[in-house]
């Protein structure tokens, strides 16, 4: 089987496809795809407990300090051990945060707009299904239980 017709290479090229476009567009801010990513994941005025960010990206912990401490230091965020559970550190959006998190917002807006302009809704319905079985496919992680090795 070449590598053009298995269903991973195009999941994958797409994905690198994109993010390779968020990633020019989020340099104009000084940004990254990542970053631009985290912020729409922390609610702007209540704030977000850190550790509940990574899982939400996909994020191991080492990874997401790493993420956090780049965009501390870009003051997008600021960190505040929470008043309820002094264990847990909250991550607030700083007012740049909130600018750059709503630049983040338009630009996926806009990469799903012009999707849309092209792709019929009907095929949209489509992808979004196949894509939703491949996860559950996965999801059910037995796809290997009966393959010899």
């Amino acid at each position: 089987m070449k590598r053009e017709e298995t269903i991973d290479y195009h999941l994958k090229a797409a994905w690198h496809a994109i993010a390779r476009m968020y990633n020019q567009q989020a340099l104009n801010y000084n940004g990254t795809m990542s970053i631009g990513y985290a912020l729409l994941n922390i609610p702007s005025e209540e704030g977000a407990p850190a550790m509940k960010i990574g899982p939400l990206m996909g994020l191991e912990p080492r990874s997401l300090t790493r993420l956090l401490n780049s965009m501390e230091e870009k003051k997008l965020i600021y960190r505040e051990v929470d008043k309820n559970d002094k264990r847990s550190v909250k991550v607030y959006l700083t007012k740049e945060g909130k600018k750059m998190k709503e630049k983040s917002r338009e630009t996926v807006l806009r990469f799903n707009e012009a999707v849309r302009e092209e792709v019929p809704a009907d095929k949209l319905e489509v992808f979004f299904e196949v894509v939703q079985t491949i996860n559950q496919i996965i999801e059910k992680n037995n796809i290997y239980e009966k393959a010899t090795v």
